[in-house]
This record gives C-alpha cells, structure tokens and sequence, in this order.
C-alpha cells in the first residue's frame, strides 16, 4: 500500500552554515569553464550543457479530474501551455559528439499565472532533466568537486577526450554488466551515445509541490520516440551526429512524453537533502499530471535556436513559489545559474528575456 503524500514544509530544508562560501567557489569554477571556452572560440556558451542538440517547439496539456495531491501549482489548472524543449549534453564546453556524456532536456512552460519565487521574472516555469535518475554528488561540496573536474577538462585537446570517452564507455559498460551504475564515469564521458529523442528525464532533484513535495519526470509514450528508447548513435567522424540525428527523426515524428509526479511518501526513505538517494518507485510511484506534443518540425530551425539557445536561459530558480527547489543542491543552483546567464549577456552582446506566447 503507498503511504500518504508527506506535506510540506519549511523545516524539510537542513541550510549548512557554509553553503554561502560554497557557492562563491562555484561561481569562481563556472567562470573558470566560461571564459576557457569564451576566448577560445569567441563566444560565450552556458557552463554546463553547453551544446544543444535540438530545440523543440511544442504544447503541455494539463490532465483534467487529477486527484488533489496532484492538482497543484502549474498542475492545478486543466488547459494547455505553450512550451520550448532544448535537448543537450552536460559539457560545458562544445565537443564532438564521440565524446559521449549524459543527456539533458530543459523545459519551458510558458505563460504560467501565479506567485513567482524570488527574483523569477517573466512569466514561465522552467524544469531542467537528466537522463539518470540521481546526481552525482549528495551535497554542494562535492559537486564542486566534480565540477572541478569538469572544469579541468574544459578546452583539454578533443582527441584525447574522444580516446577517453571511448574508454570510459567500455568501463561503463562492464559495470553495467555487474550491475552496477556509475554516475561519476558517466559524467566523465563513458555515459552510451543514445537517441537523446528516445530517452527519460528527470529532475533529480525535489521541489515544492503546492501542499507536498516531488520529483519530476518526462517519458516518451509516442511509439515513434519508444522506438529509439537505447539506440545508440554513431557518432565516429561526425562532430554533430546527434544534432543532424535529431533533426531527421523529428521531420517526420509527432513526439509525446508524459509528465509524470513522484510524490515524496517518506521524508527518510525519500531525502530531501541528499540527490544521490533513488526514491524507490515502488514507495512513490511517478503519476501522470499532463502531456507534452511536439508536431513534426525542424529541430534545428535557425530562427528558433536563436530564440532558444542564444536569448534564454533556464533556471530551477524561474518559476512559481508553488514549485520552489528544495535541497542542498537546488539552493546552490540559484546564483551560479544566474551568474552563467550573465557572463553570456555580457560576452555575446545578446539581451537575455523570458518569453510569452
């Protein structure tokens, strides 16, 4: 029997003491990673998941008669939202796609009435998804490790983060085969090259659900993307092969996910604080709140990436106080992201905005 949906509350936060000095050091290690790649190619790209490859256009329809716990925030209100979808890969820096990394997809519902958090401009709600269903590091100190890490291989010769890629992705697979899964390695570029149209996202981290607490996730229901669910792409001497992938599967696919809520039903067995902790479906099964539909299109349009890529940002932090990100790693989220968004204004020249239908 799944228990009871946990209320929210203020108090399911834990803030450590140095969180602030954390966050600077984030700041300084993203701007590391920002200026490499802005000199070196005379533009600036976001710090993490700096290579697009495709930016979809689309529609969220909000299910009708959702039960109480479900009906809340975005989610309260049956009715359909226009949306963007930009799928990339995690790297802060542009690599070939032989280097293989874990897959993102970045969502903005647009139009969205209702008390917004702190400093959340516009009008959109912004939900940001991986295709794992944990981070990789338990709080914002080791993922600041991490990022070093990242920040280290940032402008490395593309050569030898092929070779590497290459390398990892067998380690990865033998784990795999020993049951075993690897975030770290993953990140490091040993993650399989898969149909990023194919896979499920989720958000990893929880957030404010209205009265409760939850994590989200998109999953493809089209049998047109259900089909390329683990197909991995060959991306040998082809330095975008996703991207032009993409491009000729989406021209003739009509693409639905389901949005999906995973309530939490245990404030032990389902952290708040700790991202690397799997809420176990079987306790807080995910539940459908709404449908998301992408007609065929050109996934590369030129205008639209302009639009999307280059004149947007996304952010947890965008949205309603109804959806507010809760945890360690959320919270230190906020002002790199934003401080991402502005080093890109600067360098680019390009007025950043969020968007209205």
């Amino acid at each position: 029997m799944v228990a009871m949906p946990v209320r929210y509350s203020p108090d399911l936060e834990q803030v450590t003491p140095d969180e602030g000095q954390t966050i600077e050091r984030l700041n300084q290690t993203f701007d590391t990673i920002l200026t490499r790649v802005a000199d070196d190619s005379g533009h600036a790209v976001r710090s993490v998941h700096a290579k697009s490859h495709g930016i979809l256009e689309g529609v969220l329809t909000i299910d009708a008669n959702l039960a109480p716990e479900l009906a809340q925030g975005l989610f309260a209100t049956p009715g359909t939202h226009p949306v963007y979808m930009r799928l990339s890969t995690n790297a802060g820096d542009i690599l070939p796609d032989a280097v293989s990394l874990p897959r993102g997809l970045a969502l903005k519902v647009l139009d969205v009435p209702g008390e917004r958090l702190p400093g959340a401009e516009g009008t959109t709600q912004n939900f940001i998804f991986v295709n794992g269903k944990v981070f990789q590091a338990p709080n914002a100190e080791k993922f600041l490790g991490s990022l070093k890490l990242l920040a280290g291989t940032t402008d490395r010769a593309e050569g030898l983060k092929v070779a590497a890629s290459t390398v990892l992705r067998g380690v990865n697979k033998a784990l795999h085969a020993v049951g075993i899964d690897s975030t770290t390695v993953g990140a490091l570029g040993g993650a399989p090259n898969v149909d990023p149209l194919g896979e499920t996202y989720y958000s990893v981290t929880p957030f404010r659900y209205g009265d409760h607490v939850a994590k989200f996730s998109i999953a493809p229901v089209a049998p047109a993307l259900t089909a390329l669910t683990g197909t991995e792409i060959d991306a040998s001497g082809r330095p975008n092969a996703i991207r032009e992938t993409v491009s000729a599967e989406m021209q003739g696919i009509e693409g639905v996910w389901e949005f999906r809520v995973q309530l939490c039903r245990d404030r032990e067995r389902q952290p708040v604080e700790d991202p690397t902790v799997e809420w176990d479906e079987a306790e807080a099964p995910f539940q459908r709140v709404g449908l998301i539909t992408v007609r065929p299109q050109d996934s590369w349009e030129p205008g639209r990436v302009q639009a999307v890529d280059e004149q947007m940002r996304f952010s947890v932090w965008t949205g309603l106080a109804a959806h507010r990100p809760l945890g360690n790693i959320n919270r230190a989220r906020n002002a790199p992201y934003k401080h991402s968004a502005e080093f890109r204004e600067r360098f680019n020249g390009c007025p950043i905005h969020e968007p209205s239908a």
